[in-house]
């Protein structure tokens, strides 16, 4: 299969819209806006890395006052935390701490060869959570971080969480099954492989100038350093990492995960995200959660989160100051 093919089965394996379903929910503690001192001091501004018990180097960043409110962002495949920046510094700046780890495999952790799937991902997040001794953490996932998210909250409880967001994430299922009709066929994942196996470099061009960010549609404008930006972090990883990541995000059930998340949780998805169609995922999860909150955004991208911060970070500053 040609790399032309599987951008172009990204769109026609197409999504489902939805009118989009307001609100927002949740948290805890007001913040106080960040000095430009404390922005720029090196005291509020480290990256270091976690060792996990399989020996693994987990690199995070941790960025603002060690007593305010951690948010902690999970990346999508095959990025890294450098992901994050549009909300990190936003988020800084609203006097957050704000935290960031580039999976395993992925950026500057450790290129496994094994614990390349879901429940070590999950396992990797509690051993990072532990070792900063993190309390009431806002955990943010966008994609596969969400499916991240939802499986470290299923697997080990939210008694170190306050809220959750998951941004154009994968749950609960995206591959098509008997019990999943709406999702994508594996035949897409298998081209996936195909194509990321015969010239990831190419690969990781296609996919950001393509469905990633809707540059493929009717007048879109391209920026090439969005497009750059995302080739520079998927190649920072390992292949075999990222290649195994494409059945984790694929093909892991986040349905039994999603129903024990007894926290806030809030739901954002771009109705033209052609990446992971909406309907199958968000429209799918909402109904699953037991405190989980929809924002549907029309037109919106799967990366929206970088195409249109301006709208994304103030409704998750508004479901963050929110009472839970």
């Amino acid at each position: 299969m040609s790399m032309k093919s599987v951008t172009r089965r990204f769109v026609l394996e197409g999504l489902a819209s939805a009118p989009a379903i307001g609100g927002a929910v949740s948290i805890v503690m007001q913040p106080t806006p960040a000095t430009a001192e404390e922005i720029r001091g090196t005291s509020q501004m480290t990256a270091q890395f976690v060792t996990t018990a399989d020996g693994t180097e987990i690199f995070y960043k941790d960025w603002g006052p060690k007593n305010a409110q951690p948010i902690l962002f999970h990346h999508g495949w095959p990025l890294s935390a450098d992901d994050w920046d549009a909300q990190m510094m936003f988020f800084l700046a609203k006097g957050y701490r704000v935290l960031a780890h580039d999976r395993r495999g992925h950026g500057r952790s450790t290129q496994t060869f094994d614990g390349n799937e879901m429940d070590t991902y999950a396992d990797d997040v509690k051993a990072l959570v532990e070792a900063l001794d993190l309390q009431n953490v806002i955990h943010v996932g966008h994609s596969t971080g969400g499916g991240e998210v939802a499986r470290y909250l299923g697997r080990h409880g939210t008694a170190r969480a306050s809220k959750a967001v998951l941004l154009g994430a994968v749950p609960p299922l995206m591959v098509k099954t008997a019990a999943n009709p709406g999702g994508l066929p594996l035949e897409v994942f298998d081209g996936f492989r195909e194509t990321f196996l015969a010239n990831r470099s190419q690969f990781f061009h296609d996919i950001p100038a393509g469905p990633f960010y809707g540059f493929n549609r009717p007048g879109a404008v391209v920026s090439q350093g969005i497009v750059d930006n995302w080739w520079r972090q998927g190649m920072m990883g390992g292949a075999k990492a990222h290649y195994d990541c494409i059945k984790a995000f694929s093909q892991t059930d986040f349905t039994e995960d999603l129903k024990k998340i007894d926290i806030p949780v809030l739901v954002m998805h771009g109705d033209d995200d052609q990446i992971v169609p909406i309907g199958a995922s968000a429209l799918e999860s909402i109904k699953l959660l037991p405190k989980g909150t929809l924002k549907v955004y029309e037109g919106l991208p799967h990366g929206l989160a970088t195409t249109h911060p301006d709208i994304v970070n103030p409704d998750l500053l508004e479901f963050f100051v929110q009472p839970a």
